[in-house]
């Protein structure tokens, strides 16, 4: 086992404690922490965030209310950093005791921040991707659907480790990565584009000062946080119900990580390498390795299986990877040769697997009974993307019929494919650049619109769509919904946002959005996955690691409240 470690810490703050005592509380099953968060002039502060790390790198954080109270009931203890954060405010921060059974009490005064460069570097990546001078041709390669499907899918600019002043030179290593993902290895684009960011981030700051608005539902909120140490880039997250573990894909490392959520205990298996060499199938058929990577098993997404293992569809080995918890082993199933980059993975009803396979415009199907693999050719359509590929990107599983629906990213389309006959229907997708899409109990298959900054719900039936754009804090500033997740009880609809710094619900009931303000600056969320408890789960990992504030991937498990949680299933 390795354990995380060394807490992060506010990089800046202004602190004013107008209280902060211990005392002896009646025995407990956590320490509660309490207090209240004003401005200068004693002004309440809702929303602001307010977090507690323990030296194993384990977080909790609560919103303060309305009136700026809040209380954090935590199972941590010992030395604690506490941060007090709102955006546009400077952070505040400092250290407690915390007895497992003990009360404390912090009051924090925020001060505003009045320095414009310090106001700018406040706001998040999506103010200053917008300001970006896009074209204005909606078909045009660098119109902003265009630019986000092709830059931001991997990326987030704007952030403050892209976002600094350069020249087209120093852009271009990172454009060729940008493009190395998709295999466009052209000079022509790769000059064009590190030309463009330059004119771009040329040292502007951003002033549109986007608010993320208070819901009293943020009351009822918990943030659980664990520092992925020794990660680089932990990309999709599945809770476990058997062992009430998250298992998370680690791209980058070649490995399979195991959370446990009670101690913070991260277990890292690697994949092996059953012979194929550094960079994978790439190597083999004389390709460069999408993000230079060296390692010979790059797993991205996985699922579980009927018979308890977990599956992974190992991106850069071409293989789907079986992994039993029980026994700790794994197993590659190859494809056949030409299929390259394995991507998202789902259980059919029926037990077999699905998966996109992005690079060579497929989707396959792995049998684990017979371990046959068959592999799908989709229809010819034109790409919307600079390297030219369609993309294939998420696949769902009808609840009822077992029905196989994906998503080409880069095609605009939304496509259905028979379980039986593998006959293939392709629709235009109601929003543009959908990625990730699962299906609620009702049969409505809900999707991710990328570059629309919206969802849609499906009716596959009709093929009729309600488009629902999500909230814009500032005038321009387009959201960049990567994913989605269906809550198996609620049925609300979770989003993961790579450039807000926040987590979206879509509350179905009600029709409307709650907006979960996170801890940590440059956050890049891949897909929610749901725990016993009711809790929303999701990695952050941005790409590089270094551009997340703290430079520390993290596990974000969201605890909803009263509407979110559930009894132990």
């Amino acid at each position: 086992m390795r354990h995380a470690s060394n807490p992060r810490r506010a990089t800046s703050g202004h602190l004013c404690a107008l209280s902060l005592f211990a005392v002896l509380a009646a025995p407990t099953q956590a320490g509660v922490l309490s207090g209240t968060v004003t401005a200068a002039d004693g002004t309440p502060i809702a929303g602001a965030i307010v977090s507690v790390t323990d030296a194993q790198g384990r977080s909790q954080a609560v919103y303060s209310l309305e009136d700026g109270t809040y209380r954090l009931d935590t199972g941590l203890s010992g030395a604690l950093d506490v941060l007090g954060r709102k955006r546009y405010y400077e952070d505040a921060h400092a250290t407690l005791e915390l007895g497992g059974e003990g009360s404390a009490s912090r009051d924090f005064t925020l001060a505003a921040i009045t320095d414009p460069k310090a106001l700018s570097d406040a706001h998040p990546a999506l103010s200053h991707f917008s300001m970006m001078a896009f074209d204005e041709d909606p078909k045009a390669l660098f119109s902003r659907p265009n630019f986000a499907r092709d830059c931001l899918t991997c990326h987030q600019l704007g952030n403050a480790f892209t976002r600094w002043q350069r020249p087209a030179e120093s852009w271009v290593p990172t454009v060729q990565r940008m493009h190395g993902y998709l295999g466009d290895a052209s000079e022509e684009d790769i000059r064009a584009r590190s030309e463009f960011l330059a004119r771009s981030f040329d040292g502007r700051l951003a002033t549109s000062r986007p608010t993320v608005p208070y819901d009293p539902m943020l009351a009822q909120a918990t943030i659980y946080r664990w520092s992925l140490e020794d990660a680089v880039v932990p990309h999709d997250a599945e809770f476990d119900e058997e062992n009430h573990r998250i298992y998370i894909s680690e791209m980058f490392a070649g490995e399979l990580l195991e959370v446990n959520l009670d101690n913070g205990e991260v277990k890292h298996m690697k994949l092996p390498d059953d012979g194929m060499p550094p960079g994978g199938m790439f190597a083999k058929m004389g390709l460069p390795s999408p993000y230079g990577l060296t390692i010979s098993r790059s797993p991205h997404s996985l699922t579980k299986g009927h018979d308890g293992r977990w599956y992974l569809s190992d991106s850069i080995g071409a293989a789907i990877t079986a992994f039993d918890p029980k026994t700790g082993e794994f197993q590659n199933y190859d494809m056949e040769k030409g299929s390259l980059y394995p991507h998202t993975i789902r259980t059919g009803l029926d037990g077999r697997i699905w998966f996109s396979i992005t690079f060579s415009d497929q989707i396959g199907r792995f049998d684990p009974k017979t371990g046959g693999m068959t592999v799908i050719d989709l229809p010819k359509t034109p790409s919307l993307s600079t390297p030219g590929t369609t993309v294939p990107y998420g696949v769902a599983i009808h609840p009822e019929s077992g029905d196989i629906w994906y998503a080409k990213l880069a095609s605009d389309k939304i496509g259905h494919i028979d379980p039986e006959t593998l006959e293939v229907t392709e629709y235009d997708s109601p929003v543009k650049a959908p990625r990730r899409q699962r299906f609620d109990k009702q049969g409505y298959l809900w999707v991710a619109g990328f570059s629309d900054g919206a969802i849609a719900r499906i009716d596959t039936r009709t093929m009729d769509a309600k488009v629902i754009p999500l909230p814009v804090f500032a005038e321009g500033e387009i959201p960049a919904p990567y994913a989605l997740a269906v809550h198996p009880d609620t049925q609300d609809i979770w989003i993961n946002d790579t450039m807000n710094d926040v987590a979206w619900r879509y509350i179905q009931a009600e029709e409307r959005f709650v907006v979960y303000p996170l801890v940590l600056r440059g956050t890049y969320t891949r897909d929610f996955t749901f725990t016993h408890k009711g809790w929303a789960c999701t990695a952050s990992n941005p790409i590089p690691p270094a551009a997340l504030e703290g430079g520390v991937p993290e596990l974000i498990c969201i605890d909803g409240g009263s509407a979110g949680a559930v009894a132990s299933r």
